[in-house]
């Protein structure tokens, strides 16, 4: 069998820069990883402490409130 070398190299200035940063969930805690991100600090809203698919927890919307609305707006207009 015969096996070929090849050498691969990367080209210069066509990748971002992978810089630490440091990441701040809702629930407060905090850790540092590595992200092509501008800034060094980044904070979520969400996270699976907080977000209804990992709690179980559901939001209902209140489709009671939108039909009065589109009824009030579209419902009852002279032919």
């Amino acid at each position: 069998m015969l096996f070929v070398q090849l050498q691969l190299t990367m080209k210069k200035k066509l990748h971002p820069d992978y810089d630490m940063i440091t990441v701040r969930l809702a629930d407060g805690t905090e850790f540092k990883t590595r992200s092509t991100m501008k800034s060094e600090r980044y904070v979520s809203e969400v996270d699976s402490t907080n977000h209804p698919f990992y709690t179980g927890r559901r939001q209902y919307v209140d489709t009671a409130g939108r039909v009065e609305k589109f009824m009030r707006r579209y419902g009852k207009r002279a032919s």
